[in-house]
């Protein structure tokens, strides 16, 4: 009996942490905009596993995607990214004219100064809730918001 119980206590023990999920670091910023703006985001995966990023929503939009730009023929051109993985202890870094967050319809235009609230859903991390500072256009990366799950 001794040893049912034992077992079992090792099973409650194990279980959780082998289910835990990979720790999301998130670092980034979003351009100012009246109908739309494009958010630029660092991911790091702090977890012993791969991940996916599966989506990205805001309250502040009526849609929100992760684009890939390319420069074809001399024409910017935009793709939907569909998931993005990112590796066990990896990096992933958004930039302009490359992989980018687009937020479109707006409710209200993003200004200078203000913060962007976006939601990033993972496959294996969940939901993970970051609040980015609004640069004017042009200002670059500066700062940034740090979150993590």
């Amino acid at each position: 009996m001794t040893l049912r119980i034992l077992t079992a206590g090792l099973l409650l023990v194990t279980v959780p942490a082998a289910a835990r999920a990979p720790a999301m670091h998130v670092s980034g910023w979003a351009g100012a905009g009246l109908g739309s703006s494009a958010a630029y985001l660092s991911i790091h995966n702090g977890g012993r596993t791969g991940d996916r990023l599966l989506a990205v929503s805001s309250p502040a939009a009526r849609s929100v995607s992760v684009h890939h730009s390319s420069l074809q023929g001399g024409v910017m051109r935009m793709r939907a990214a569909g998931a993005v993985p990112i590796a066990a202890g990896g990096q992933l870094n958004m930039k302009p004219g490359g992989l980018h967050v687009m937020v479109m319809g707006l409710k209200a235009p993003l200004r200078p100064g203000s913060r962007l609230p976006l939601t990033l859903r993972f496959e294996k991390a969940g939901n993970v809730a970051v609040s980015l500072p609004v640069l004017a256009p042009g200002a670059g990366p500066a700062g940034g918001a740090h979150h993590g799950h």
